[in-house]
């Protein structure tokens, strides 16, 4: 990446940015554009007003947003958010995302989240992500398993979406399952025994 390149990482299809006050008119017209793929599922600011606030947001310290761009074009394919960041020993984030209709199962996003779990896991040097999705959602856990997270449990009631609470599975991903090191810690000791 050289200075004057606006992607933090790049992949064959597409880059990966932060959120501008810019990408408003473009990311609005995207989620109206949206909504049937969205529903129930995801609600991404649609008007100048909640995208300004959700930018604001984001820049919270806790907080890292990530639009992922079509490297032929610019044009934005989808977003993920990295909330609830938790640095010291947790070194942990919730994320959060959406494709648009215009990119839906073109493998852009599955491009993009393994981008952002580079990034996350090297440049912010965050050790653990993970998703709560609702059980329903097949795209989204398909997404999620095609980037090696784990199914972790059940929460009952978790998120109140569209008018009630909604039951979600946890998914999690660490750096040592992206780096390749396996998950069986146990087996990692005794090989260094």
């Amino acid at each position: 990446m050289t200075s004057n390149d606006r992607y933090l990482a790049r992949g064959p299809r597409v880059g990966i940015r932060h959120f501008t006050a810019a990408d408003r008119a473009e990311f609005t017209r995207l989620a109206r554009e949206s909504v049937q793929l969205h529903r129930p599922w995801l609600f991404p600011p649609a008007t100048d007003a909640a995208y300004d606030s959700y930018l604001l947001r984001l820049q919270e310290p806790q907080r890292e947003g990530f639009l992922i761009c079509e490297l032929a074009d610019g044009r934005i394919a989808g977003y993920l958010t990295i909330n609830n960041i938790v640095h010291g020993a947790f070194r942990c984030g919730a994320i959060g995302y959406g494709a648009f209709a215009h990119a839906a199962r073109r493998g852009l996003m599955s491009e993009g989240l393994r981008l952002v779990l580079h990034h996350a896991f090297t440049a912010l040097g965050l050790h653990r992500l993970e998703v709560n999705i609702q059980p329903a959602n097949d795209l989204s856990i398909a997404l999620v398993k095609r980037a090696g997270f784990r199914l972790e449990g059940f929460s009952p009631d978790f998120l109140f979406l569209d008018g009630a609470w909604r039951d979600h599975e946890r998914w999690a991903i660490t750096a040592e399952m992206v780096s390749g090191r396996g998950t069986d810690r146990r087996r990692d000791l005794r090989a260094g025994e």
